[in-house]
């Protein structure tokens, strides 16, 4: 199967990762976490070649969200997100206002993402992993055959996500990411919300924030 075209880069105001992945032979692509700029968002997917047929959010927090409207309008391609984040995307605008962010209206959900789900890109296939815990709907999207997963704010490189902003869970983010995180293949590339790269082997092994 060939190699799917990545491309992840940080989108303000808090340097959210946002990531194009595409299937080289279809063009079509799944974006991830539209956090703001529109402009460069939709730059990037022309200058790749790539049509966005997926617009896919790991939780709903404001800063992976902004972009979400203007792509959607853009593209066309349906806004995914899991069920158990409907309230925080009900307070999108109130997120806004309490981090005195600009808010852009963002449509409703498309569709909602289920643990498991099947993802697909062209002949690529990936799957919906739950991992509750930064919110209660927090997902992470974990392409076995490329050793990818694109982990959200659950993840981080020697970091978790935090637990203390609306419907957070510190017993939940440690048991997502001892139970269905620490599971995958050591050499699995991880993509976390924010920040630099990692592999779930270096964070089995060193990540002081799940130890034992």
């Amino acid at each position: 199967m060939p190699t799917l075209i990545r491309k992840t880069f940080p989108v303000p105001p808090l340097s959210c990762n946002c990531t194009i992945l595409g299937d080289p032979k279809t063009r079509q692509a799944l974006l991830v976490d539209p956090g703001g700029d529109a402009d460069r968002i939709l730059r990037e997917v022309k200058e790749l070649g790539l049509t966005v047929s997926m617009i896919l959010h790991t939780h709903a927090h404001f800063d992976h969200f902004l972009a979400s409207g203007i792509i959607r309008q853009a593209t066309n391609a349906p806004i995914c997100l899991h069920h158990d984040d409907l309230k925080l995307w009900d307070m999108l605008e109130v997120q806004c206002q309490m981090f005195r962010v600009p808010y852009n209206p963002v449509p409703a959900p498309d569709a909602w993402l289920c643990d498991e789900e099947l993802l697909t890109i062209g002949e690529a296939r990936g799957t919906v992993i739950h991992t509750p815990g930064h919110t209660p709907g927090s997902l992470c999207f974990h392409f076995a055959e490329e050793s990818l997963v694109l982990s959200g704010d659950t993840l981080f490189r020697g970091g978790i996500g935090r637990t203390d902003l609306w419907g957070g869970d510190p017993r939940a983010i440690e048991q997502s990411i001892r139970e269905r995180l620490y599971s995958l293949d050591a050499g699995t590339v991880v993509v976390p919300g924010h920040g630099a790269e990692t592999q779930i082997g270096i964070e089995r092994e060193s990540n002081a924030f799940i130890t034992g």
